[in-house]
């Protein structure tokens, strides 16, 4: 595609109640470099208002809770200190022109029970080990543990969990937040069959395996309205050992209900191929989820994994989705907006320093210039 065409990826965009200056999103991306008590580091600033281009920024996963915790060095936003760093990098990103919402997270059953020792084991809707191994707060790659089953008393703490967490965002200066329930975590296991097996008002129809990401949409919509609320969910992904008997049936009914939320946006992932050595394309066999559930969802639809410019183009302009999130291509190219306007040679990325570390693979990546 030449670059004088004018790209659909370049329009304007109402996202709710936020009016986005393009429709080329920066996914959230884990990049392992938070500080001490979990505070984001100050690079962070930095490193978001370097990309402040973006029709929007959707922050790195932000855990809700010690527990709500998996990876080394992920930054938090359940404390007065991590409130804090987060309204410095806000501050950064509106300084610039910038939006950015929040993600905000809780891994469950992916945990591991050293990074919150006085807690212990991991907690889940039922107690089923998963498949594979994760890290522990040394960084050790080590076999998943069996989580303990939650409580409903349990269930109540991560509802409150993450209306505080909506509160610290909103003290922080988010224009909005995105609720994570996607790639096998907590509210993601909640959902799908291979992971819930209660019997209680928790699991067993869609009504019952909804019933907690709904409970906590009606708590953080008292926060922000719901038009300032995105969901990012990722039906036929198997990260962390995730899977559905019925996921038609089941993303089917969720989109029905979240269709009455009235959201700024509902994320979709499109799978990926998860053997070893995979390439960064969207994996040819898999179901492609934004064009499956396109007329079910009635709302905004952002689509992310594998994306490029002219297949993100090609998505916008065929109506399957209505903004496209790239993570990768904006790791290494802070100013991918601008490139994708010029039609510019893209820097490629280093993935040996996607995780921990400093600056280097960081805030070091150049801007372009003709």
């Amino acid at each position: 595609m030449s670059n004088d065409v004018k790209l659909a990826l370049l329009q304007p965009l109402k996202l709710g109640s936020t009016t986005l200056k393009n429709r080329v999103i920066m996914a959230p991306l884990t990049r392992m470099r938070a500080i001490e008590n979990d505070v984001p580091n100050p690079l962070s600033m930095e490193y978001y208002a370097q990309r402040s281009s973006a029709g929007l920024i959707i922050s790195e996963a932000t855990q809700v809770s010690p527990l709500g915790k998996g990876y080394p060095a992920t930054p938090g936003i359940y404390s007065v200190e991590q409130t804090a760093g987060w309204a410095k990098i806000v501050a950064a990103v509106h300084a610039k022109g910038g939006k950015i919402f929040a993600q905000l997270w809780h891994v469950g059953r992916t945990s591991h029970s050293s990074f919150h020792e006085n807690e212990g084991l991991p907690i889940a809707p039922s107690a089923i080990k998963p498949m594979g191994k994760t890290f522990t707060n040394s960084w050790a790659f080590v076999p998943y543990e069996t989580p303990r089953e939650m409580t409903t008393n349990d269930i109540e703490q991560v509802i409150e969990e993450f209306y505080q967490a909506a509160l610290n965002a909103k003290e922080a200066g988010f224009d909005g937040i995105e609720i994570h329930n996607a790639n096998g975590y907590l509210l993601d296991q909640f959902l799908q069959s291979k992971t819930n097996q209660r019997t209680d008002e928790y699991g067993g129809s869609f009504e019952n395996r909804t019933r907690l990401l709904m409970k906590i949409l009606a708590g953080v919509t008292t926060v922000f309205e719901s038009s300032k609320v995105g969901v990012r969910l990722s039906p036929y992904g198997t990260f962390g050992d995730i899977g559905d008997d019925d996921p038609i049936g089941l993303f089917t009914y969720l989109m029905n209900e979240l269709n009455q939320q009235q959201l700024a946006y509902l994320h979709l992932i499109e799978p990926r191929s998860t053997s070893a050595g995979a390439d960064d394309k969207v994996a040819s066999e898999a179901p492609n989820t934004t064009r499956l559930f396109r007329n079910i969802y009635q709302g905004l639809l952002i689509s992310a994994g594998g994306f490029d410019r002219e297949s993100g183009e090609d998505a916008i302009r065929n109506h399957q989705s209505d903004a496209i999130a790239y993570g990768r291509l904006f790791i290494s190219n802070p100013d991918l907006v601008e490139r994708f306007a010029q039609n510019a040679p893209l820097t490629p990325y280093d993935r040996k320093t996607f995780y921990g570390g400093n600056e280097v693979g960081y805030t070091d990546y150049p801007f372009y210039t003709s």
